[in-house]
């Protein structure tokens, strides 16, 4: 579709529009980009298909409670997200520093949302519009819908729901359930009734009339004396009922009421996902912050292609199976062909698409045929330390992708930087992918994330033995030579993931040092919600067998577990020397070749 120009976002374009009241106010804490990369964006575009009018209040000011009431009370509701990313991971480092700048506020200058912006927002419109209906979704209360830990204050928290005052909870990716709850209050039907569609989570007096339920734990227990048992009980038992054919309907008791979370919506088809990428995106910020310079964000995906969604690597500190979930849903070649020449054609487009992927580019089909028959497996991971005996790897789609876009008129250069399953391209029996790949598709520098190299960290991770690691490395060696080229693999690694001790630190060290790598950049693990790994984190236990589980959390440790893996920085040999004498691993203090420091 053609774009007819941006949806209001101030009360001047709405009756510029000829609107007398919005629908809906869609409230975010990003600025107003109009680009499929941005929720908001797919919500809102989606939304007025469908007939309704939807205004945009990008990042109202927290500081004035009066500047919700900018467009006045819409007619069926309010919509409110904190934006594309978890306004506490967007304000705050793994140290629980404050950031410096903000990528989704104008010119990248933090402060334009508040900390825990979906809480702060529904409160401000609760006390200007008592009555108002309000939805909340994205990805801060997808994973804060039902009781989770919280690393910012070091504490277990109830449903966003019941702190933001909010009538319902649009998760995972919103598509269908925010239509369907759209016509049912454009019916005539109170948000207190909407009690049926899957993909939300409402509050309830009684269960009378909430049917195949499962009980969770209750926030008595989960705040009580054996309240870590509990929560790693109740995460289980969440974590197998993240499925949209499989999963039940959740129940979680809180004092004289409840919050029920519904079974997930059904994954986009693949005509879906092309009707939500023909919608007519603007594909650029709102002008008005043209004088603050743009937003960041959107330089970042401007020229990428989002080909897509759903992962079923299951990534133990990755939120995706609670958010989108292990079905994958893919774009037709023809809808991302259609999107590449709209982006071949726009201003400042130099002949190179960024990225095409998803959440993991070489995921485009279910693991196999049974995932959209009965669901995806509870009690077994697709891929994992243990690859699925049923598993089918089968690049030959996106392989095929990557060949025609390569040839549109005007691109000299497609580049593949959404995450790569090694793993599974090296189960794919046909080389043509990697082949390609690495050919083709890298821009000198290939990034990949092992994340550790212990066989005891990795199966917590739920990643392959380093071995797997090692053999792509080789392979990439030698496709890149074949091809002519100096290319290096960069791995992403990470430290102080529960599971990881010392031991395992040196032995990441040692690794490093062996494959000749200088990582400049390592990630602490960082607990954020809706996560296998921050369960284990908060726990002590492994939810999934109810092992114990130890984990670093003393800032002096996590400290050093990272220096070790960057030891090579003569700023770490302080606390590279102290680990290894901790772990009575001097033999590696000295000037031999195989010792991390002097």
């Amino acid at each position: 579709m053609e774009p007819h120009g941006f949806l209001p976002a101030s009360a001047q374009e709405m009756r510029a529009a000829g609107w007398e009241q919005p629908d809906f106010v869609y409230v975010t804490g990003d600025a107003y980009v109009d680009h499929p990369s941005f929720g908001t964006a797919i919500i809102s575009r989606l939304l007025e298909r469908e007939g309704y009018k939807v205004a945009i209040l990008a990042q109202p000011d927290w500081k004035d409670p009066g500047s919700v009431e900018e467009f006045g009370e819409p007619r069926l509701g309010f919509l409110v997200s904190a934006g594309n990313m978890d306004s506490m991971v967007n304000h705050f480092t793994v140290a629980k520093k404050r950031r410096r700048k903000d990528a989704y506020s104008p010119g990248g200058v933090m402060g334009e949302r508040p900390d825990r912006a979906v809480i702060t927002y529904c409160q401000m419109i609760r006390k200007a519009y008592p009555d108002a209906p309000i939805i909340i979704g994205g990805i801060e209360a997808s994973l804060r819908r039902l009781a989770h830990y919280d690393y910012w204050s070091d504490r277990l928290m109830p449903s966003i729901l019941l702190g933001s005052g909010a009538d319902l909870i649009s998760y995972g990716m919103g598509e269908r359930s925010i239509v369907e709850v759209a016509d049912a209050l454009n019916a005539g039907l109170s948000v207190h009734d909407l009690t049926f569609i899957d993909g939300t989570v409402f509050r309830t007096d009684s269960l009378e009339h909430v049917y195949d339920h499962e009980l969770l734990p209750s926030w008595d227990e989960l705040s009580g004396e054996d309240g870590k048992q509990a929560h790693a009980r109740s995460f289980a038992v969440q974590y197998a009922n993240s499925d949209p054919v499989s999963g039940k309907r959740l129940v979680e008791p809180y004092g004289n009421g409840y919050v029920v979370q519904n079974p997930p919506a059904a994954a986009l088809t693949t005509s879906e996902m092309d009707a939500v990428y023909r919608l007519p995106y603007m594909r650029m910020w709102h002008p008005s912050y043209d004088e603050a310079g743009g937003i960041p964000a959107l330089k970042e995906v401007e020229f990428s292609l989002a080909s897509s969604r759903g992962c079923f690597g299951e990534c133990s500190f990755c939120a995706l199976t609670f958010h989108q979930g292990r079905h994958v849903s893919a774009r037709s070649h023809e809808s991302v062909m259609e999107e590449a020449q709209l982006l071949a054609e726009r201003p400042g487009f130099k002949g190179y698409i960024h990225d095409v992927g998803g959440p993991t580019a070489n995921f485009t089909q279910n693991a196999c045929p049974k995932v959209a028959e009965s669901g995806a497996c509870t009690s077994r991971r697709c891929l994992g330390t243990n690859p699925c005996k049923n598993l089918q790897a089968d690049e030959r789609g996106y392989t095929a992708l990557l060949r025609k876009l390569r040839e549109l008129p005007g691109v000299k250069k497609v580049f593949v930087r959404s995450g790569v399953r090694y793993d599974y391209a090296l189960l794919d029996e046909d080389p043509a992918f990697l082949e390609e790949l690495i050919t083709h598709h890298v821009s000198g520098q290939l990034k990949v994330a092992p994340e550790h190299v212990s066989d005891d960290v990795l199966k917590l991770m739920g990643k392959p033995e380093v071995g797997v690691f090692k053999r792509f490395a080789q392979r990439f060696r030698e496709i890149s030579k074949r091809a002519g080229k100096k290319q290096y693999l960069v791995p992403y690694l990470m430290s102080s993931h529960p599971g990881s001790t010392l031991a395992d630190a040196i032995e990441l060290a040692e690794f490093v040092r062996d494959m000749g790598y200088n990582p400049e950049q390592v990630q602490d693990f960082y607990p954020t919600p809706g996560t296998l790994s921050t369960a284990m984190y908060f726990t002590g236990i492994r939810p999934l067998t109810g092992e114990k589980v130890f984990v670093p959390k003393s800032p002096h440790e996590k400290a050093m577990q990272r220096a070790l893996i960057q030891y090579r920085n003569p700023k770490n040999a302080r606390l590279v020397r102290e680990a290894l004498k901790r772990a009575h691993r001097e033999d590696l203090i000295g000037r031999g070749p195989k010792c991390l420091v002097k």
